[in-house]
């Protein structure tokens, strides 16, 4: 009965031996044929143990860096950023020089409320213009030697109204009087009849969109003028194409044909 007992404590240790062993294998790694563990290169298998001296020493796994949460003021510096930015790339889209044509000149009807001498100059003319604003533009003209002071008066004109003011003799200039001009003769562009001051002067085929005040550094236009032609049968053109206030015709000079317009 004895033997029986010691017979089965034995083959229950026997048991546990094996188990102790399987346990062991599975903490242990084998060794390769170089002596590097059969885990990868620069890993150490998870839950390894590293013996120092007596004592067991557990190895955790690597454990990746956490992304670092951005703080909600640097967030708001970002997007502001990015949004400057964008502003900035449409600004510079936006900002673009438009084509330098027609379009750029603010070409109106206008009427001659009143001329009269330049107390300062022989050859020029002072006048007040309605061109449909408030009041009255002041313009010099250098027309005493092509037209009489008296067809000056209530006189219907076409104007370019976006020219720089000038300082022309002390009298400071707001618009220009367009003109068909030759080398012997100078006329006063017609507008076409039942136009009134501030009718504004279009070219098919060039949008209208005047400079506020044309820059005259960029010339625009000394660039435009070669192409600004009466034709054959003394009709305004821009390259070709008429110069007409809407719905009421063309612009005209009275008797000048295949001239420039100045």
């Amino acid at each position: 009965m004895a033997s029986s007992n010691v017979l089965e404590r034995l083959e229950l240790r026997a048991v546990e031996a094996e188990k102790l062993i399987e346990s062991l294998k599975l903490e242990i790694p084998l060794p390769s044929q170089n002596g590097v563990s059969t885990a990868a290169c620069g890993e150490r298998l998870p839950q390894q143990k590293e013996r120092t001296g007596s004592s067991e020493v557990k190895v955790k796994p690597p454990v990746e860096d956490a992304p670092v949460e951005s703080k909600p003021e640097d967030r708001k510096k970002k997007e502001k950023k990015q949004q400057v930015g964008d502003e900035s790339k449409k600004g510079k889209a936006t900002s673009e020089e438009p084509p330098v044509d027609v379009g750029r000149l603010d070409l109106r009807v206008g009427r001659i409320v009143e001329a009269k001498r330049h107390p300062d100059a022989d050859s020029l003319y002072l006048e007040q213009v309605d061109v449909g604003e408030e009041k009255c533009r002041t313009v010099v003209s250098g027309l005493v030697k092509h037209v009489p002071l008296e067809d000056m008066q209530g006189r219907m004109a076409v104007l370019l109204c976006n020219l720089k003011p000038a300082k022309m003799r002390g009298v400071t200039s707001e618009a220009m009087v367009m003109c068909a001009s030759s080398p012997d003769k100078v006329e006063i562009l017609a507008p076409p009849g039942g136009s009134v001051p501030g009718d504004l002067v279009h070219v098919e085929g060039y949008p209208r969109a005047p400079d506020l005040v044309l820059n005259p550094k960029k010339k625009v236009f000394e660039t435009v003028a070669p192409d600004l032609l009466t034709d054959g049968a003394g009709v305004a053109t821009y390259k070709g194409v008429p110069l007409a206030v809407p719905g009421k015709g063309v612009v005209s000079a009275p008797t000048l044909a295949g001239v420039h317009i100045k």
